[in-house]
């Protein structure tokens, strides 16, 4: 029982974690211009949200889903804002600029920039109880059986990080600085136009 609650959660974590959104646009564009360990750094920081809202939907925490759902707007509107300075910062960088990355400062702030922009995005808690469902997860039951179901969500969803870093750093290795530098452009667009997208929810509910 405990290893197919793991083995659960490393799929459900996995699988939230692996569409390519404003995180991992933001993960790949730090690989590319600090490293990848600093782009797993980054990573970690959507895997512990990830698994903090994997938590909650474990536990049936109603009262703290509905708190989140409620005040989505404004969540939405947060990272809407961030979203867009970052990538017009992005866009606005010289070439040899935007290769040291200058947004952040150290693997803490790349860390808690991620962790923070991803716990702006509470509708995932839902993602993760619609997934629990479809997997047969009682939510609501014993602490130790959420407590193996949510290191499983962290594990699979860290090892998405650890592979998107990976296989980032893979390509950073064989390209040329021109050619970084336009994808660095390419994710500055990205991120700008995911802001934009945030906004856009915040403002006009009927979007989502």
């Amino acid at each position: 029982m405990i290893a197919a609650d793991l083995i659960k959660g490393i799929i459900v974590g996995f699988l939230i974690a692996a569409p390519v959104g404003p995180i991992g646009v933001l993960c790949i564009r730090r690989t590319v211009s600090r490293g990848q360990f600093f782009g797993f750094v980054s990573g970690l920081g959507a895997a512990t949200a990830d698994t903090l809202f994997g938590l909650a939907a474990a536990l049936g925490l109603g009262a703290f889903t509905t708190f989140l759902v409620v005040h989505r707007q404004g969540f939405q509107l947060a990272a809407g804002v961030i979203l867009v300075v970052l990538g017009l910062r992005m866009l606005c960088s010289t070439p040899a600029r935007s290769l040291r990355d200058s947004t952040v400062k150290g693997h803490g702030g790349a860390y808690f920039s991620t962790l923070g922009l991803t716990l702006a995005n509470p509708m995932t808690i839902l993602s993760f109880a619609g997934i629990f469902a479809g997997f047969g997860v009682v939510t609501g039951g014993s602490d130790f059986a959420a407590a193996t179901l949510v290191l499983g969500v962290f594990i699979g969803s860290a090892s998405w990080w650890l592979i998107l870093s990976a296989l980032a750093g893979w390509l950073v290795s064989r390209m040329q600085e021109g050619g970084l530098h336009r994808i660095n452009q390419i994710g500055g667009a990205a991120i700008f136009l995911f802001g934009l997208w945030n906004l856009g929810k915040a403002a006009y509910p009927a979007l989502r």
